[in-house]
């Protein structure tokens, strides 16, 4: 079950940053459009804050890793997507008033609005290998099998995030839907691990 949960968690977390990162274009249109300017910011911020997730993720598993901290890791991640819905608007207008170009706009609204949370994100499977990783002579075919299980999350999420979720939900009620699976995975997670230390 712990590797299970190293699993599921990986997965999901795959999955919530690419349904992030196809929403954080709709929630730019309204002022910045939809253009290859506005595309071009959305992915670099993105790349940058997963390098930067990947780095810390990797740093903080050499410090007695757990099954707790990495669903503390998923729910952290969570929290720090509730000011996009709570304040995500009026953020926009206040970088809009800055700086209109949709060049240059775009790319501080992507990085005010969507850089913490996909950093934490980041730092999800480099921590799951460290969790998996028991004997170095098995450590690539579980590094393998695990970012196989996030690449997969990261491709269910992207269909499924433009092919459907948006087709019946408006984006908001799509981000708080994802920050509740993320609540109730890492709750979840957090309880059975209580469950095995007693």
């Amino acid at each position: 079950m712990h590797r299970f949960f190293v699993f599921m968690i990986a997965g999901w977390s795959g999955f919530f940053v690419m349904a992030f990162e196809l929403l954080s274009g709709r929630v730019l249109a309204p002022n910045f459009g939809s253009s290859i300017y506005v595309w071009g910011g959305v992915i670099t911020i993105f790349m940058l804050a997963l390098s930067i997730g990947y780095l810390l993720g990797g740093r903080l598993s050499t410090r007695n890793p757990t099954l707790r901290k990495l669903a503390a890791i998923l729910l952290l991640a969570a929290v720090a997507t509730l000011p996009l819905v709570i304040a995500g608007d009026l953020a926009l207008d206040w970088t809009f008033s800055l700086v209109s170009d949709p060049r240059y706009g775009s790319l501080m609204s992507a990085a005010l609005l969507f850089f913490v949370p996909t950093v934490i994100s980041g730092m999800v499977s480099p921590y799951a290998v460290r969790l998996l990783v028991h004997k170095t002579q098995l450590s690539g075919h579980y590094a393998g099998l695990l970012y196989f299980v996030s690449t997969f999350g990261s491709a269910a999420g992207t269909i499924l995030t433009a092919f459907y979720l948006v087709l019946y939900l408006e984006v908001n009620q799509i981000i708080w839907t994802l920050l509740t699976v993320s609540l109730l995975l890492s709750v979840i997670a957090l309880s059975w691990r209580t469950k095995d230390a007693s």
